[in-house]
C-alpha cells in the first residue's frame, strides 16, 4: 500500500483537479444568477415576489437536505461516487432551462440543481479537507470557494451579456452543456477518492468525537453552533440578493447588460477575495474574521436601499462580496478544526444543511415582506438579522488557537 501523505503540497495534483471541478460546479449556479428573475417576469408574467422567489426556496431546501445526506453517506459510498452521481443529475438542467414551457418546469429544474449542487460541492469540499489534513485548511477552502464563486461570477456575467445581445432564451444556457460535460468527464476519469487520507489522519487526531453530532453542530457546541447560525444567515441574505437584486436594478432602469455586470461583481469579489481570506483563516483568529465578515455584510445590505448610481451599487456589491469572502473559507476551516476526521463529513453535512436552508428562509422572508410592504423593508429586515448574527459570534464563540504551519 502506498504511504498516504497529508498536505496541500503533497497532494497538489488531485487538489488542483478538484479546484477545477468545483469551478464547473459553481458555473451551474451562475447560469441562473442574473437572468432567471427577468425570465419569471417577462416570459411567465409572475409579479408576486413570493412566487418569483419560489425557485430559490426549492433550490435551498433541496440542496440543504442533499448536503446533509452527502455528509452521512460520504464514508459509506465514497466521495468520488457521490461527486459523479451529482454530475449525472445535472445533465438535464440546461435542456430544462432552455425549453421550460411554464414556471413549474423551472421549479422542477431547481430541484435537480439543488440535488446536483449538494452532492458535487459538498464532495469537493470534504475531499480537499481530507487531502490537506490539519494544516492550511483555510487556504484549501479559500481556493475551493474561490473556484466555485469566481465561476458563478463569470457565468452570471456571460449569461447577462448574452441575454442582452440575443435574448433571455435559449443562448445564455448553452454554457451549461459544456459545464456538465467537463465536470462529469473530469470526475469519472481524473478524481481519486480520499477515504484513505481520512483513515491516515484519524490515527493521529486529538480532537474528541462528537457525542450527539447533529445537535452539537447545530447549536450545542459553542464554536460549531456559532458557525452554523452564521452560515444560515450568510446564505439567508444571499438568497435575498439573488432574487431581489436584479429586480431592484431593473426598477431603477438599469439595462440587462448593466445588471449582469453589477450582479457579477458580488460573486467575483466573493470568489477572488478567498484567495486572500483563506490564508488569513490559517493566520488570524477565526472568530474575528467571522464577526467582521458578517458585520460588513449587514452594513452593505442596509445601504443598498440608498444607492442610485451604477458605481454605488458596484461598490456595495464589492463590500458585500468581501464580507462573504471573509467568512466562507473560515466557516469550513472552523468546522474541520473542531471535529474528528471520522466526524468531519457528517458535521460539514449538518453545517451545510442549515447554511443552505438559509437560501429558502431568506427567499421566503424577503418575498413575504416585499409583497406585504415593499422591497426596501425586506432589505432592512434582512440586514438587521445579519447584524444580530455577527453579535452572536462575538458573544458566544471561543477564539481558536492558531495552528502552526
Amino acid at each position: 500500500m502506498n504511504k498516504i501523505n497529508l498536505g496541500l503540497r503533497e497532494n497538489w495534483q488531485q487538489f488542483t483537479i478538484l479546484v477545477i471541478i468545483n469551478a464547473f460546479v459553481g458555473g451551474m449556479v451562475g447560469l441562473e444568477r442574473s437572468i432567471l428573475p427577468q425570465i419569471a417576469e417577462e416570459e411567465f408574467h409572475i409579479a408576486a415576489k413570493t412566487a418569483l422567489l419560489s425557485f430559490i426556496v426549492v433550490f435551498g431546501i433541496v440542496k440543504a437536505l442533499t448536503n446533509y445526506y452527502t455528509g452521512v453517506l460520504a464514508n459509506k459510498i465514497g466521495r468520488k461516487n457521490l461527486l459523479i452521481f451529482g454530475w449525472v443529475i445535472a445533465i438535464p438542467i440546461p435542456f430544462l432551462l432552455i425549453y421550460a414551457p411554464t414556471w413549474n418546469w423551472i421549479i422542477a429544474t431547481n430541484v435537480l440543481l439543488g440535488l446536483s449542487q449538494g452532492l458535487t460541492w459538498s464532495s469537493t469540499v470534504v475531499m480537499k479537507i481530507d487531502l490537506v489534513g490539519d494544516k492550511q485548511r483555510g487556504l484549501a477552502m479559500g481556493l475551493n470557494e474561490f473556484a466555485g464563486y469566481i465561476s458563478v461570477a463569470i457565468v452570471a456575467f456571460l449569461t447577462g451579456w448574452i441575454a442582452a445581445s440575443y435574448g433571455l432564451r435559449p443562448y445564455p444556457f448553452y454554457i451549461g452543456f459544456a459545464l456538465v460535460f467537463l465536470g462529469l468527464v473530469g470526475s469519472i476519469f481524473l478524481v481519486k477518492d480520499t477515504r484513505q487520507h481520512v483513515a491516515s489522519e484519524s490515527n493521529s487526531s486529538n480532537v474528541p468525537r462528537l457525542k450527539v453530532l447533529f445537535w452539537e453542530t447545530t447549536w450545542k457546541h459553542q464554536n460549531l453552533g456559532s458557525v452554523t447560525q452564521a452560515g444560515l444567515v450568510n446564505n439567508l441574505n444571499d438568497g435575498m440578493v439573488w432574487g431581489i437584486f436584479p429586480i431592484v436594478l431593473a426598477l431603477k432602469n438599469f439595462t440587462l447588460a448593466e445588471i449582469g455586470i453589477i450582479t457579477a461583481v458580488y460573486p467575483a469579489v466573493w470568489g477572488l477575495g478567498q484567495l486572500i481570506t483563506g490564508k488569513m483563516a490559517d493566520v488570524f483568529p477565526k472568530k474575528q474574521l467571522l464577526f467582521w465578515g458578517i458585520f460588513m455584510q449587514a452594513v452593505a445590505l442596509f445601504f443598498f436601499i440608498y444607492a442610485e448610481t451604477k458605481m454605488q451599487y458596484i461598490t456595495l456589491a464589492a463590500i458585500l462580496g468581501w464580507g462573504k469572502a471573509m467568512v466562507y473559507p473560515t466557516f469550513l476551516a472552523t468546522v474541520a478544526e473542531n471535529t474528528h476526521p471520522q466526524d468531519r463529513a457528517k458535521s460539514i453535512g449538518v453545517f451545510r444543511l442549515w447554511r443552505d436552508l438559509g437560501y429558502a428562509i431568506g427567499a421566503i422572508i424577503t418575498g413575504i415582506i416585499a409583497d406585504w410592504w415593499n422591497i426596501n423593508t425586506a432589505i432592512v429586515f434582512i440586514s438587521i438579522l445579519t447584524l444580530l448574527s455577527a453579535i452572536i459570534i462575538q458573544i458566544r464563540m471561543r477564539a481558536l488557537k492558531k495552528i502552526e504551519n
